[in-house]
């Protein structure tokens, strides 16, 4: 499985043809199937590339909607 720090994470945002990737929990997904994803960004909120395991603790749904998604790595400390 692919190690992610958190530099090369960010060039996953999902901008100019690029996968869109997040991380949770130490587990990076590739989101980019999702309508909900489109172009990099998340109900103008969060954007792709990033760990995202703080923000969902105050997210109105949980990390299984992650899920769903494929899990294509794990973020590192770099």
């Amino acid at each position: 499985m692919k190690r992610f720090t958190h530099a090369e994470l960010r060039y996953y945002d999902g901008k100019e043809g690029r996968p869109a990737y997040v991380a949770f929990g130490g587990k990076v997904y590739d989101v980019s199937s999702s309508f909900l994803w489109k172009g990099g960004r998340h109900q103008a909120l969060h954007s792709a590339g990033e760990d995202l395991t703080e923000a969902l603790r105050e997210a109105p749904h949980g990390a299984e909607l992650l899920e769903r998604f494929p899990v294509v790595g794990e973020l590192v400390e770099e």
